[in-house]
Parts: structure tokens; C-alpha cells; sequence
């Protein structure tokens, strides 16, 4: 049997990107490990987490990373980048032993398949070769930090300009409690949506790990028009309409796969972009309104201190 996964769909940009997944050997010895390729190229490795802030990141409908290779740049080569990894990376939290490397086939398509939108097409093929999930591993971060989200000045209207809020407070385990408000007046549309989480074990991942990727059609029209997700259809997440979320009691509509879906795929995103860093989660608690992947990079800034200390624990 062959030891490496592969994983082909759709993208965001593009109708068919392939990725393949390598499990190594397991070492209880050593750090949580992810390599990361882009083509035949190192991009990032989770064991040098102190790399990562080499990375420029950027928000473009999902989280993408650009390196600036300093040999392809005196060659006139454009910087390496990768896009999409945040529904991916939190699959490695369910073995912190394994080693593993991840490499996306076509350096000119450098983005993670978006499967069905979630992370469980990932986890159900890893699982049938890696086994059944380990403990998952934890790190402190006494991080105490409070901010609100402001609408950039340039899109600003007039008394708009706060959309959302961040609170992060050290915990027990990693804890996030996740709001989405959206209404027509400030985003063309209604939605509202909310999830809280307490991740003890591999269990605690499983439902987080079926949320789908959501849009609603308002913004699915306007990223068209502007030329965005031209590789998306029908069957790479949840298509929202007027009226499937516009109020509190509508956490359990027919369209959704757990309830509070989209809160939930929320969370998973937000899990996706610590986890990109390294397999591992930290114990703090996180509330969180209207977040998105600028937001989780802002989280990631102020926990990254504690993961490269290097203080890995399992419970």
C-alpha cells in the first residue's frame, strides 16, 4: 500500500488542484512536525515555527502565505506562495507524533483542495492509514488581549466603522466562543450565527471538522463580479440564501450539516490558521464577532511567542 494520500478537487481559483499528504514514522520524541512544499520547493516546516514570521500573509477569500525566496527573486522568479491550508492543517492536531509532509502538485496552482468545504474528507482517509487519533498536544499562552474590528478607512462609512470584537484570556484547554451578526445594512445581507467549543480531546475536533465553508449569494455574486472563486461550484460548501440565517433560531436549519454550521465552520477556520503553524492548540480562550482570517492572523501575532518557546504538553 502506497504511503502517500492524495487529495484532488476543485479550489477556489481553479476547477481541479491535486495535493498529496505523506505520514512518516511517529516519534513520541519529537515536536509536532509539518512540512509544507509547493511544487518540488520547501515552504514552511512546523518544527521551525520561528520561519513563520518569514511569511507574508495576505486575506483573499481564505488565508494565503507568500515566501519571498531571496535565490528565485535575484532570477527574476515571482515569490512562492500557498492558499488554503486552514481546513487541512487542523487534521494534523489528531496525531502530534506523526510526521508528515504535504506537498501541492502544481506550483502554479498553489492551492489546497477545497473537497467538500470541510475538513472531514481530509481526516476519513488520513485516519484509515494513520490510525485512530492520539491525545492531542497543548502549549500555554498567558496571553491577556482585547481589540475591536474596524472597517479598513478606505471602505469606512460613516458611524461603521466597528464590525467586530477579539478577547483572548488563558485557559484551561482551548476554548472559543464564536459570533457572526451580519445584516443588510452594513453587509447586504442577514445572518447570525454562534458556536462556543471546549477542545479536551480528538472527539471534541470530529463535529468541528464536518462545518463547511459557507457564502451567502449576495457575496457569492459580488466575488464573481470581481472576478473571484472561479474555481468554486455547487459542491465545494453551503450556499446561503435570504432568509436560511437571518435570525438566532435558525441554528438548526435543513441546509446544515451539524448545527450553528456556519459559527462552527467559523471555528474551524480559526483552528486552521493557529494550527498552520504547528499541530498543536494553546490554552486560551477565545471570543470572537464577525472574525475572519485577518483576525486569526492577529490572534496568531499574539500567541506565535508561545509556540516558539516550545513547551509542548498532552492531556
Amino acid at each position: 500500500m502506497s504511503n502517500e494520500l492524495v487529495f484532488k478537487s476543485r479550489s477556489l481559483s481553479f476547477g481541479e488542484v491535486s495535493l498529496s499528504v505523506e505520514p512518516l514514522e511517529r516519534d513520541p520524541q519529537k515536536v509536532p512536525y509539518v512540512a509544507w512544499y509547493v511544487g518540488e520547493k520547501l515552504f514552511y516546516r512546523s518544527d521551525a515555527c520561528h520561519c513563520f514570521e518569514e511569511l507574508e500573509f495576505f486575506a483573499k477569500r481564505t488565508a494565503g502565505y507568500k515566501l519571498n525566496d531571496s535565490t528565485g527573486s535575484a532570477a527574476g522568479e515571482p515569490s512562492r506562495q500557498l492558499l488554503s491550508p486552514e481546513h487541512l492543517a487542523p487534521v494534523f492536531l489528531m496525531w502530534p507524533h506523526r510526521r508528515f509532509n504535504v506537498r501541492l502538485t502544481d506550483a502554479t496552482k498553489p492551492e489546497v483542495p477545497m473537497m467538500d468545504g470541510s475538513a472531514i474528507p481530509f481526516f476519513c482517509e488520513m485516519r484509515k492509514f494513520c490510525g485512530a487519533p492520539e491525545e492531542l498536544v497543548f502549549y500555554d499562552a498567558p496571553v491577556h488581549a482585547e481589540w475591536d474590528l474596524k472597517t479598513p478607512t478606505s471602505l469606512r462609512a460613516e458611524g461603521e466603522a466597528i464590525y467586530g470584537h477579539v478577547r483572548i484570556t488563558p485557559a484551561e484547554t482551548f476554548e472559543v466562543e464564536y459570533v457572526l451578526d451580519r445584516n443588510v445594512a452594513r453587509d447586504g445581507y442577514d445572518l447570525k450565527s454562534a458556536a462556543s467549543v471546549s477542545i479536551y480531546s480528538p472527539e471534541n475536533l470530529y463535529q468541528i471538522f464536518m462545518a463547511r465553508t459557507f457564502i451567502h449569494q449576495v457575496e457569492l455574486e459580488r466575488a464573481r463580479a470581481a472576478g473571484l472563486l472561479a474555481g468554486v461550484d455547487e459542491s465545494c460548501g453551503l450556499l446561503l440564501a435570504a432568509g436560511d440565517c437571518a435570525t438566532q433560531n435558525s441554528a438548526c436549519s435543513s441546509k446544515f450539516r451539524i448545527a450553528n454550521e456556519p459559527a462552527m465552520h467559523k471555528i474551524l477556520d480559526l483552528i486552521g490558521d493557529l494550527s498552520f503553524i504547528c499541530p498543536a492548540l494553546p490554552r486560551v480562550r477565545i471570543e470572537i464577532t464577525n472574525g475572519g482570517h485577518v483576525s486569526h492572523h492577529q490572534i496568531m501575532e499574539k500567541i506565535i511567542p508561545y509556540v516558539n518557546a516550545g513547551i509542548f504538553t498532552q492531556v
